[in-house]
């Protein structure tokens, strides 16, 4: 494969056998007007707990707000992009995702934390999506405003993504855009267009 080409072929179906959850998992965004369950939020976090981590550090932390809890819910809401915010209003569960920045062992920094959040949302988001449930992360925040909202300490933890979790809901109540984005097949690159067997300066060996 000529890595210099830019054009990276997609598919909307796996191509290859994959656990159910995995198969399943959307980042939708229509929510049901129903709570998710206190024992279910408890299990999302025990899945993160789980995950695999650099020497053990779990470095992930969490906050999280049920609309039962208005001010706080509101506080993480208010941060959202509008684009977000638009939808992510309907959510009765939204959850931010810190990384601890240094090792506990040690206090020296942790280059890895940040990828090992990305393990433990990555097992919240297949635990929810186990669940019934559905996890849309975020990346579209104000940060500024998120740290000042919840008086988040920056010199300990570095931001990850704020994630909308609820039952699925009705695509027909979102705006016209994006419920064809909500409808529309999900799309993936191909495994060709991302996996090597073989060094990038050499061929076949």
């Amino acid at each position: 494969m000529d890595l210099l080409v830019k054009e990276i072929l997609t598919s909307s179906v796996t191509e290859h056998p994959v656990l159910e959850v995995i198969e399943n998992r959307r980042s939708l965004r229509a929510y049901a007007d129903k709570p998710v369950e206190p024992a279910k939020i408890d299990a999302l976090f025990e899945a993160a707990r789980w995950a695999p981590s650099s020497m053990n550090e779990q470095p992930w932390f969490y906050i999280y707000a049920t609309k039962d809890q208005p001010e706080l819910w509101q506080r993480i809401c208010d941060s959202l992009m509008e684009g977000n915010r638009l939808w992510a209003a309907n959510a009765p569960l939204l959850i931010v995702s810190l990384a601890r920045k240094k090792h506990l062992r040690n206090d020296r920094p942790n280059g890895s934390a940040k990828y090992d959040l990305g393990a433990a949302n990555a097992f919240l988001s297949l635990q929810a999506t186990a669940l019934g449930l559905n996890v849309h992360q975020m990346g579209g925040y104000d940060r500024e405003k998120l740290v000042y909202n919840l008086g988040i300490p920056v010199e300990d933890y570095e931001l990850g993504v704020v994630m909308a979790i609820g039952y699925p809901g009705h695509p027909e109540e979102l705006p016209e855009n994006l419920k064809q984005r909500e409808l529309a097949p999900r799309s993936r690159h191909t495994i060709q267009g991302f996996v090597l067997n073989r060094s990038f300066n050499h061929g076949n060996e």
